[in-house]
């Protein structure tokens, strides 16, 4: 067998590897050790500590931790509870309502913390057990919870995004620019579902009869207060990145910031929340910096061995030509989404599949976001999906796994109708940047 096969022969040992549950970074990093020291020489590995370098200094990558740090302050802020409450009052009186708010409150937590641990468990402790009282099929309840707070993989400021235009060599900003258009699709179907639902089934998302006390004025300050400070954050990260004021590295200190602002407001800013937000922030950012050293020597060795050759022969001799290759590699993405990790695709996955992209002709940053989309189902797809383990574990005994996952189903088939209008229509995801760019003069 010539060294090209043994190369694909790699990249098989350690999905399974993987998948039996060893460690994503020292797994990466055994197996390219193993089969390197096998099929190539050690001087190859020379190499390596540029690699790792290069990593440790890229400007870019610093906004990862800045975000999750600015995700993690507001989360201690008191924040999502806030704007549940506010949204609760806004729209519990619609039938359906309390469901849409909670798709409202999850896009805008998606596009203030981006974490989606935190933002599902929060609002599974604070909004299922009010939309079990209000008589929510248990289902849509937690079908709706599970998929809102996914949006932070789509919607910017997103480590995901982050992750792939790093990976991929596109510009961070455009690819925020792009995820724009797609992520308010994805809203605006979460909640034409819910509507039609309530509309269909009226006993499954009932209106709220009970409506809160006080008079309309109070209510409407009390809609101000706790939705102004999250806008204004969102307008100065993400406006200071689309209109090219700041790099999402610099828009991500100035959220942080800004997090640490608000959450002093409100007086949360304690030492307790601010060591918790360190330490949280810590440990992800080390954890994602090793995955990310791991696939740069699983992916050095790859190279070395000649798999990304190989796999190039084999994605473009595809029948469909660019079509082919974007219907296999999408597939491909999904089905791996059942069994791994969003961060094992983009680091194990990704960087074979962006060079054959390149060499069909297709457009990167329309690449990029049809992976993020794709990736997004990866969180809600079992058994390992992420959101579908927070939920449960922070939701009442008597919400089963079983109604979990039959909840999670409308939404990831939203999810994959989203991801079919994007290739059907790729304009979706480029207007925006292209507009951009010929705002500021490119």
């Amino acid at each position: 067998m010539e060294i090209e096969a043994w190369a694909l022969v790699m990249f098989g040992v350690a999905v399974a590897l993987l998948l039996l549950g060893f460690p994503v970074a020292f797994t990466l990093g055994a197996v390219s050790m193993f089969f390197g020291a096998v099929f190539l020489e050690w001087e190859f590995f020379d190499l390596l500590p540029l690699r790792i370098w290069g990593i440790m200094t890229n400007f870019t990558l610093l906004a990862v931790p800045l975000f999750v740090f600015m995700g993690v302050i507001l989360e201690k802020s008191g924040l999502a509870e806030e704007l549940l409450e506010t949204m609760g009052r806004l729209f519990g009186r619609v039938r359906g309502g309390l469901a849409v708010s909670i798709v409202v409150v999850g896009a805008m937590l998606a596009a203030t913390t981006g974490v989606v641990g935190a933002t599902v468990v929060t609002m599974s402790v604070i909004a299922l057990p009010a939309l079990l009282k209000h008589r929510y099929h248990p289902s849509l309840a937690a079908g709706t919870i599970a998929a809102s707070g996914t949006l932070g993989q789509i919607i910017p400021p997103s480590i995901v995004l982050i992750l792939l235009g790093d990976v991929m060599g596109v510009p961070v900003g455009s690819l925020f620019i792009a995820a724009v258009g797609p992520g308010l699709l994805l809203i605006g179907l979460f909640i034409a579902y819910i509507l039609l639902v309530a509309w269909w089934r009226p006993a499954a998302a009932p209106a709220v009869r009970d409506g809160p006390k006080g008079e309309e004025g109070v209510e409407w300050s009390r809609v101000l207060s706790s939705l102004l400070p999250p806008l204004l954050l969102m307008v100065a990260v993400l406006g200071s990145i689309f209109f090219g004021i700041a790099s999402p590295t610099e828009s991500a200190a100035l959220g942080a910031l800004g997090a640490m602002a608000l959450a002093g407001l409100r007086r949360r800013l304690t030492l307790v929340h601010l060591q918790e937000a360190m330490r949280q922030t810590t440990r992800l950012t080390s954890m994602v910096f090793l995955i990310l050293i791991g696939a740069t020597a699983f992916g050095l060795v790859f190279r070395g061995m000649g798999g990304d050759m190989l796999v190039e022969d084999l994605m473009t001799a595809l029948p469909g030509g660019e079509w082919g290759f974007l219907a296999v590699s999408m597939l491909l993405i999904f089905v791996l989404g059942f069994f791994l990790d969003f961060l094992e695709i983009c680091f194990i996955v990704v960087p074979i599949l962006a060079p054959v992209a390149d060499y069909l002709g297709i457009d990167l940053l329309w690449f990029a976001v049809l992976i993020a989309v794709n990736l997004q189902t990866s969180f809600l797809t079992p058994p390992f999906g992420f959101s579908l383990f927070y939920l449960k574990a922070a939701a009442p005994p008597e919400i089963r796994i079983q109604q979990i996952y039959r909840g999670i189903v409308p939404f990831v088939l939203i999810q994959l109708c989203t991801l079919a209008v994007l290739v059907a229509w790729p304009q979706l995801a480029l207007w925006l940047p292209e507009w951009m760019d010929r705002l500021q003069g490119f």
